[in-house]
């Protein structure tokens, strides 16, 4: 059932993720921000392929996730990773069968290419990736003279990412589609630089987050908001901010299961396909 918050729909898990297209390029944010895993399992469950996933800068579980599913086409990212939870086989065991394109980057590449998508530019210059291997593996960025110095002077050119989508989960919208964002910049940056950006919350207040210059402080403001679900423990099992913590049983437990292919099958058909299992 759909309703709308001002001018911002608001859906059900399945039919926020049924916005997503095979082939979508879309931007995803680091652990600590607010990672929306409820609409992931959403995505694993409606079978996406061929998605070109941004990280910014770095992904977890997230990514792990929709690698073992087969989600993947690309990924560009400077590191996936589930820290202490163990190693991300599926990713790994994805990778090695080339079932996806690696493009190898590192967080201010990331950042700087996703901040030039968001003012409109075709390109970010970045001087720290001079002399390191990666621009032997990103035919993409550019090696150019600094046409001010008059010294020999290379700076790498990125090209600006856009994503279709920016998706990440936040704990509250207010009554007319805007989010609280806190003071997560790095989503701000993935929404100015795509198209839309299709959001999670804990829940729906009946507040106005831009009523006043303290809330409005850390509020991304609905005109870039393309879809709102409502889903409580949206980020679940990764934390969200300070609300809740990692569910560090079931994080080991994954890291148990994923070993395997088929580890991993029993594991989305008992917290993925099975939706109250993941409640």
């Amino acid at each position: 059932m759909t309703r709308e918050l001002g001018q911002v729909p608001v859906h059900g898990l399945d039919q926020l993720a049924a916005q997503i297209p095979n082939g979508a390029k879309i931007a995803v944010p680091p652990d600590y921000s607010g990672v929306a895993m409820a609409l992931t399992r959403a995505m694993i469950r409606r079978g996406l392929r061929d998605l070109h996933v941004v990280c910014v800068p770095v992904s977890g579980l997230q990514v792990e996730m929709l690698a073992g599913a087969g989600c993947l086409g690309t990924v560009e990212t400077s590191a996936i990773t589930l820290g202490e939870y163990g190693t991300a086989y599926r990713f790994q065991a994805a990778l090695k069968a080339k079932q996806f394109r690696m493009m190898d980057a590192t967080c201010p590449a990331v950042h700087a290419a996703i901040q030039a998508g968001g003012k409109g530019i075709p390109f970010m210059p970045l001087r720290g990736l001079l002399g390191t291997d990666l621009l032997k593996n990103r035919p993409d960025w550019t090696v150019i003279d600094n046409p001010f110095s008059k010294d020999e002077d290379p700076v790498v050119l990125l090209p600006a990412i856009r994503p279709d989508f920016a998706i990440f989960h936040a704990p509250f919208a207010d009554r007319n589609g805007n989010v609280f964002i806190g003071r997560r910049r790095e989503l701000v940056a993935m929404a100015h630089a795509s198209t839309q950006s299709l959001v999670t919350v804990e829940e729906i207040r009946d507040v106005d987050l831009l009523a006043s210059e303290e809330s409005a402080a850390g509020t991304l403001t609905a005109a870039y908001i393309g879809g709102i679900a409502e889903a409580p423990r949206g980020a679940w099992p990764i934390k969200l901010w300070d609300i809740y913590d990692y569910d560090e049983p079931h994080l080991k437990l994954y890291g148990e299961m994923a070993r395997t292919s088929e580890g991993f099958a029993r594991y989305c058909d008992q917290f993925v396909q099975d939706q109250k299992a993941a409640e």
